[in-house]
């Protein structure tokens, strides 16, 4: 077990090592995804640089999920390919982790036991589970709610418990899809903070599907805005507001608005909640 769970001890224990040979973590080549006669994805191409942070925003049906599920290797992709470091993407790998909108937690499994259970699955010795496991939840802020059970929890916590969960398997790549989307506005909000801090200790490459214009703004250093379906790159807008941040840093820097009317200028006339 931890003996100090100070900022740089935890961020130690739930950090990896990475190449630096290859500035590119992900490269996603001419993807298309058809689900029966229905063309979701059409000819997507991007790079994203290692410990980058990227949010893709787009409308209902612009297959942002979709493409997160390829990704992590959860949906076939049907024309096109996905390498990760290299690799290419055949199915779900132990170096990404995705967090998802529903908290799909085992309600009768207490919060360290399902946060451990991606290690008690590949069977790992018990001890480096436990201080990886207590380092996530410091990490997140859940110490002392360790043998609380989930319906013991706020949706927020809740939510905080599956992101220790992506967090313990020290994923080289996180995917996050919408995952403060079934929270309140000011949950959200403290959220987005407490994930800012988190990224910036552990400097994982994330990228992370949102509705928001404004989460996207606060979260990260690129934004890809998608069509409507099917879904394509309308555009990628640099996000050039200084880190760290916060909420209301973000709300009040000068370049805030101009990004906001960039990314709606580029989603344009498509339907769906844009905030």
């Amino acid at each position: 077990m931890l003996k100090r769970t100070t900022k740089s001890t935890v961020s130690k224990i739930l950090s990896i090592s990475a190449d630096e040979e290859d500035p590119i973590a992900i490269r996603i080549e001419h993807i298309c995804k058809w689900f029966g006669d229905l063309l979701v994805l059409k000819d997507v191409s991007l790079e994203i640089a290692k410990n980058e942070f990227v949010c893709i925003v787009g409308a209902s049906g612009s297959g942002k999920t979709t493409l997160l599920r390829m990704l992590n290797g959860l949906a076939e992709i049907d024309v096109g390919r996905i390498l990760v470091d290299g690799t290419e993407v055949q199915g779900p790998r132990r170096d990404m982790a995705m967090v998802f909108q529903q908290f799909d937690l085992f309600p009768w499994k207490t919060i360290d036991k399902n946060i451990s259970f991606p290690l008690d699955l590949v069977g790992m010795d018990k001890g480096e589970i436990a201080e990886r496991v207590k380092a996530a939840i410091t990490l997140v802020g859940l110490d002392g709610f360790e043998s609380k059970y989930p319906n013991q929890l706020s949706g927020g916590m809740k939510q905080r418990v599956g992101l220790a969960r992506a967090l313990v398997v020290r994923p080289s790549v996180l995917l996050l899809d919408e995952p403060f989307g079934a929270v309140d506005a000011q949950t959200r909000e403290t959220l987005q903070e407490e994930l800012l801090k988190i990224w910036s200790d552990l400097r994982q490459t994330a990228v992370f599907v949102t509705h928001s214009i404004d989460e996207a703004i606060t979260l990260a250093d690129r934004i890809v805005v998608m069509s409507a379906r099917p879904g394509q790159v309308n555009g990628i807008l640099d996000v050039d507001i200084p880190r760290p941040r916060t909420v209301e840093s973000v709300r009040r820097d000068s370049r805030y608005p101009g990004l906001r009317e960039q990314v709606r200028a580029l989603i344009g006339g498509q339907e769906g909640n844009h905030e």
